[in-house]
């Protein structure tokens, strides 16, 4: 007998478990719960690791017109945050054996260009973090389900969403500096039109309103060395000298540290810096980075969850995911203090 003959088929489950072929699609299809007892799923489940059974998918993703594939769109493959989120998916992806194509949009946030012939004939939906639908309308058309990750929540288009509460955030942030005294700020903000971005900018401006704090706004591309050079701007323009540098994102919070230190300043003594994201350059800098902890992996599980739902019909979990302000040693009170 060959190889070929003697591989377990779904019938040869059905029978050592005593259920019908119906009830161990459903089981290793993962549709069981409401239909199916969870003693019955797991005497299935047994019984098909017993025999070696394993489904064959190319025929079931033809019987069921799909290719069990998502596709993750983000703006770059450059931060670390998208490739955590993408660690996330992929795992979530795996128990339900779909397969996740990073694609990194090759002008940022947007147009997105469609990175096959025809994505539609080779996905089942597209999952996008940090990115406008609209950016999207290449790749997905007007017939794929589409999950959005870190977006605008009043933004059509969207069968899902799944987002950080960044204004809580900047909230925790804010409420972090003006604790320990501060009250002259610059928000160092990514010169990038996101809806993210926006959050972070105006919950800073609503928690220092009514405090008697100043901030004022600069601008930079998310790179370490415009960073530093708007964070020295900003030190050493007119009037009082900021002891606060709030950062959009770890990256612009390292430049910043250097333009501190290239200006004989210390960290944070004479100006205190903090970040966002928790990337791994938070613990790399000297001093440490205070920064605000983003569940990158969580979110990428949710956008696959959320996906899963949509294509089998059910309503994926809402709420914004909480994230958590880590003090380390880049803020201490202001000079004087």
């Amino acid at each position: 007998m060959n190889e070929q003959a003697a591989r377990p088929t779904s019938r040869d489950v059905a029978r050592a478990a005593g259920v019908s072929q119906a009830t161990v699609s459903l089981v290793l299809g993962d549709k069981w719960r409401g239909r199916v007892s969870e003693r019955t799923a797991l005497l299935v489940r047994d019984s098909a690791r017993e025999l070696g059974y394993r489904p064959n998918l190319a025929a079931r993703n033809l019987r069921l017109g799909r290719t069990r594939t998502a596709l993750l769109v983000v703006p770059a493959l450059t931060n670390e945050f998208f490739a955590r989120v993408y660690t996330g998916a992929a795992a979530v992806a795996a128990e339900h054996d779909f397969g996740v194509v990073l694609y990194p949009s090759p002008d940022g946030i947007g147009p997105a260009r469609d990175p096959f012939a025809s994505a539609r004939a080779a996905l089942d939906g597209v999952i996008a973090s940090s990115m406008a639908a609209e950016a999207l309308a290449t790749i997905r058309g007007a017939d794929l389900p589409l999950v959005m990750l870190d977006s605008d929540p009043e933004r059509p288009g969207a069968a899902a969403r799944v987002n950080l509460d960044m204004a809580d955030g900047m909230r925790q942030v804010t409420d972090h500096l003006l604790a320990l005294g501060h009250r002259r700020f610059v928000h160092l903000a990514a010169a990038v039109d996101s809806w993210t971005f926006d959050v972070r900018a105006r919950a800073l401006a609503e928690a220092l309103g009514g405090t008697g704090a100043g901030v004022r706004t600069v601008t930079s591309a998310l790179e370490v060395g415009a960073a530093r050079e708007a964070a020295a701007h900003a030190l050493t323009g007119a009037g009082p000298r900021p002891t606060a540098l709030v950062c959009d994102d770890d990256i612009l919070a390292a430049g910043a540290c250097k333009a501190v230190r290239r200006l004989g300043l210390r960290v944070p003594e004479d100006v205190s810096v903090t970040g966002f994201d928790d990337l791994t350059l938070a613990g790399a800098v000297e001093p440490e980075l205070t920064t605000v902890r983003l569940p990158a992996e969580q979110v990428g599980e949710r956008g696959m969850s959320a996906l899963l739902a949509v294509l089998d019909g059910r309503q994926p979990a809402g709420g914004e995911l909480p994230v958590t302000l880590v003090v380390r040693g880049s803020t201490a009170p202001p000079p004087g203090l």
